[in-house]
């Protein structure tokens, strides 16, 4: 997929990691039907990367939010991040969208974490 879209899902500059957007699917490609394991996996991929970087979910300074449906998600969302993000929150931007990359999307997690000083 990185070849494909010419994407990364990560890149350090000035003492930053941007995140690139997090989706909740599955190692086999499909995506969960409910909105609660779509979250958690996006957070999981989230950490994944951030440890793939040497940081923490506590190295978050900013965390956007897409929601196809805000509403009916933030409380899920909500509870789920509290779960992954326990040091001092990030900034947090909600957003509501109409749609994302497929059809039965419902969230995306993008983030920008400190890195720590060698």
């Amino acid at each position: 997929m990185f070849k494909t879209f010419n994407y990364a899902p990560a890149v350090a500059a000035g003492g930053l990691l941007f995140i690139a957007g997090q989706i909740g699917i599955r190692a086999d490609g499909t995506v969960p039907e409910t909105v609660e394991e779509q979250i958690d996996l996006a957070f999981r991929r989230l950490g994944a990367i951030l440890q793939a970087a040497g940081l923490g979910f506590e190295d978050l300074v900013e965390l956007v939010s897409y929601h196809v449906d805000v509403d009916k998600q933030l409380a899920a969302f909500r509870e789920i991040k509290d779960r992954y993000i326990q040091a001092d929150a990030p900034a947090w931007t909600i957003l509501g969208v109409a749609a994302l990359a497929r059809p039965t999307l419902v969230v995306e997690i993008k983030a920008v974490a400190a890195t720590r000083a060698a």
